[in-house]
């Protein structure tokens, strides 16, 4: 009596995934062994799947939430899994896997490592980082179970994180590429690029057995690298639209930006000539050497105009291209010549 009260004491009659952590999808119901009774009874919680796997093979898949009566289930699989029970033959095991069906939410994402393009428009390798969140749920059971969990005992949270942070570098590497996302474009085009993104990467874990949702991209940032790059464009950029203010072309901007560091710096034999020869080159520009087009001809400023000298004289100071101190002391010479 005492062994068969042992023996019946092996088998279970309800079989159910009490309390399960959030950090869980997948979770074998028993690893010692316990078989269960012909009569036993499966709960299936909302937001929960069963998967049931009898000798290496997935015979069922339970994704709808209630109670079934193993006794009186009309599945083929049953009624054979119910001989072996009713005979006792202990060396028939069945497997017996919880997963979820609810949506795992608001999952972060970041890429590990730092993604390489070539910028379309201004030619530089780009560095970028980027980072978002997604959302995504066991929708194949059969996949999932043959392909990723391979009879482990549990899955988690984490370790799908662990698949989506390897996997996510190469198809968004791919689709700025194709894309010919410049720099400039990236936030601007975020929506759109998580979208081709998003595109890419669901069918790839499609064939995993999840199904990926809410995939979004909420911030980038270049490397060092790539700003230095950004900030000197920013620049020229800047400097060009003074000088267009100032009715300078950009090399005559850089002209006098040289001229007047040499002045600031007569130390050396070329610093010293250029330094001499500073307000000579800056009084020839300001005589009438700049010149824009005009129906085809080219319309230059008169050299003996001095109202045309103060007021080009007094665009260069306001686009901050000579100090205070040049612009009293040119404005006194014009003043001379009158």
């Amino acid at each position: 009596m005492g062994l068969f009260s042992g023996i019946r004491n092996q088998f279970r009659s309800v079989i159910q995934w009490d309390n399960p952590s959030p950090n869980d999808i997948f979770f074998r119901w028993t690893d010692n062994g316990d078989e269960i009774k012909n009569a036993s009874k499966l709960i299936v919680g909302p937001g929960q799947g069963c998967i049931f796997v009898y000798q290496g093979k997935v015979e069922a898949v339970i994704t709808e939430e209630g109670t079934t009566d193993l006794k009186t289930s009309n599945e083929p699989f049953w009624t054979t899994l119910s001989r072996f029970m009713q005979a006792f033959q202990s060396e028939f095991k069945v497997g017996i896997f919880y997963f979820r069906t609810a949506k795992v939410l608001n999952q972060k994402w970041g890429t590990p490592s730092i993604i390489k393009y070539q910028d379309p428009v201004y030619k530089f390798p780009v560095g970028l980082r980027a980072f978002g969140n997604y959302s995504f749920r066991i929708a194949q059971a059969g996949p999932f179970f043959s392909q990723v969990v391979a009879g482990a005992n549990n899955y988690t949270v984490e370790d799908f994180r662990a698949v989506m942070g390897s996997r996510i570098v190469q198809p968004l590497s791919d689709f700025l590429a194709e894309g010919a996302f410049s720099y400039a474009d990236i936030d601007r085009n975020r929506n759109e690029i998580a979208a081709g993104l998003n595109e890419k990467l669901v069918q790839e874990f499609s064939l995993m057995g999840f199904a990926l949702e809410d995939f979004r991209i909420e911030g980038t940032s270049f490397d060092e690298d790539t700003m230095r790059r950004i900030n000197r464009i920013a620049d020229m950029n800047a400097e060009s639209q003074a000088a267009a203010a100032a009715g300078l072309s950009y090399a005559q901007l850089q002209q006098l930006d040289a001229m007047k560091s040499a002045a600031a710096n007569p130390g050396g034999g070329a610093g010293l000539g250029m330094g001499m020869g500073a307000g000579v080159a800056f009084g020839q520009m300001m005589a009438g050497q700049i010149a824009t087009p005009s129906n085809g001809a080219q319309a230059s400023v008169d050299a003996n105009d001095p109202m045309a000298k103060l007021a080009q004289l007094k665009k260069m100071l306001e686009s901050e291209l000579i100090s205070k101190e040049e612009f009293d002391a040119k404005k006194k010479d014009i003043l001379a010549q009158m």
